[in-house]
């Protein structure tokens, strides 16, 4: 029996490891190689096949001052999984974006166990954001291979001194599954005339304080404008149903919010009935670009962590969305910290709503991202790496 640990954390992450699990059973199932993997995650690793230490999926935080309440619980679950280690020591070990914790595990790991093979998948933007510009990246020090999901990350970390090898984008491999916009529109129960508005305020607790209000806010507004405008918001997480419900309703918004436990099943029928969708920055960006349906993106820190960034740390980049990232333009808009209100977000939106030479230009600009992302069979790709890998280790 072969033994993998994989880990991760935030709803992001969960959902990337549940992709690469299935592949890795898949591809281990062709090699007739018995695998039991491990994992710190959430769900839906759990339910692709794997056997859940501790659910890290809630646990995660953008920023200093957001941090500050997961240092104790990151604390007292590197002392449990030190003493599983201890116990168990796997035979190889993948890491999934998720950056500071999996950067002090996989350090620890390869002080203890110099002999596992490590191997990150995902790695942080350090590539969009610049970091380590002096040559180093804290990844190379105790990482075996990286597998880049982007060109420009591949590039990075190879010319810092990384054996990399870019295996696309997991998201291409779930096109597939895309019902027409007849179809799905038909399933959620919409008229002819009748369009549809999506809301993804978040996918960390820190964004249902930071992002909701702004979002939900702006939602009422453009159903104000638009009387027969449907709003449906799928929640990251079951704990965020109640909040979802209640701000929409105290807001005066007709919404209907998506269980948790549904939301993966149905996003390609809302994807596909979208007209527009209201979303914080993230891997929801891309989702929605490559399945067609226009934004406009939002972020915001509390006012501590953004001064830090900002005025000690000189943070500064073009751009935060994937989708501009990838493109190394503004193809969809981004509103930040301050200018993310309401009537900023309204004044992006209408015109996406309408036959427009913004959303063409939008819908354009998702065609030449689909290019730069890679072909079908991305989690194939990485768990064939994976296990070659822990097979050379063996050897």
């Amino acid at each position: 029996m072969v033994r993998l640990l994989i880990s991760t954390g935030e709803v992001s992450g969960d959902l990337q490891g549940g992709l690469l699990i299935q592949a890795l059973h898949a591809e281990a199932r062709r090699r007739g190689l018995p695998l039991q993997i491990d994992c710190l995650g959430g769900e839906r690793m759990r339910s692709a096949g794997s056997h859940l230490l501790a659910n890290t999926a809630p646990m995660g935080a953008v920023g200093l001052w957001e941090a500050l309440p997961l240092v104790l619980p990151t604390l007292r679950l590197q002392r449990r999984v030190g003493t599983w280690l201890s116990r168990f020591p796997p035979d190889g070990v993948v890491l999934i974006d998720y950056m500071g914790a999996n950067v002090s595990l996989g350090r620890r790991i390869r002080r203890r166990f110099p002999g596992i093979p490590i191997t990150y998948y995902i790695a942080p933007q350090e590539w969009a954001f610049r970091l380590g510009e002096g040559g180093t990246t804290r990844l190379i020090g105790f990482t075996d291979r990286i597998l880049a999901i982007f060109p420009e990350e591949a590039r990075f970390y190879a010319s810092r001194g990384a054996r990399v090898t870019w295996v696309g984008h997991p998201l291409i491999d779930t096109l597939g599954t895309l019902p027409s916009r007849e179809q799905a529109r038909r399933e959620l129960g919409l008229t002819p005339s009748q369009q549809l508005l999506l809301l993804l305020p978040a996918s960390r607790p820190q964004e249902m304080r930071y992002m909701m209000p702004t979002l939900v806010a702006a939602a009422a507004k453009l159903q104000r404008r638009r009387p027969g405008l449907r709003v449906m918001v799928p929640a990251g997480l079951a704990s965020f149903e109640a909040p979802l419900a209640e701000q929409l309703e105290m807001a005066g918004v007709e919404a209907t919010v998506i269980p948790a436990d549904r939301s993966d099943a149905i996003k390609p029928v809302l994807c596909a009935a979208a007209d527009l969708a209201l979303t914080k920055s993230g891997t929801a960006n891309l989702e929605l670009a490559l399945r067609g349906v226009p934004q406009v993106v939002g972020y915001r820190l509390s006012r501590v962590t953004a001064f830090v960034a900002q005025r000690l740390l000189g943070f500064n980049v073009p751009h935060i969305s994937p989708v501009n990232l990838v493109l190394g333009e503004r193809l969809v808009p981004e509103l930040l910290q301050d200018d993310l209100t309401p009537e900023g977000i309204e004044a992006m939106a209408l015109p996406l709503l309408e036959q427009s030479p913004e959303r063409d230009r939008m819908l354009a600009g998702y065609a030449r991202l689909r290019g730069l992302l890679g072909e079908p069979g991305v989690t194939t790709r990485a768990a064939c790496e994976i296990l070659d890998q822990m097979a050379g280790a063996q050897a």
